[in-house]
């Protein structure tokens, strides 16, 4: 087996989406915050980065569905600063 640069890339995105469920559950971020969905989609794009190279449909399609949620999760959150500046 071997390990390439990719393989540490998608590794380093699993990473990153368990730390931010794990700080979720002992209430180091909250679900609303903008980091909870930035952490998420970061390590979405990283393991996508990765399925290019070795590419895995499931995983695929957990982890674009993954990306699409924590858009929406940062867009939400954008508009919600946004509407909190305006009053």
């Amino acid at each position: 087996m071997s390990y390439n640069f990719f393989d540490f890339i998608g590794n380093i995105g699993v990473l990153l989406i368990l730390t931010t469920y794990f700080a979720l559950q002992i209430g180091k971020i909250t679900p609303n915050s903008i980091l909870y969905s930035l952490l998420n989609a970061i390590g979405a794009v990283f393991v996508l980065i990765s399925l290019y190279f070795k590419f895995n449909l499931s995983a695929f399609f957990i982890e674009f569905f993954w990306l699409l949620i924590s858009i929406y999760g940062i867009y939400k959150n954008r508009l919600k600063q946004t509407n909190k500046q305006s009053k």
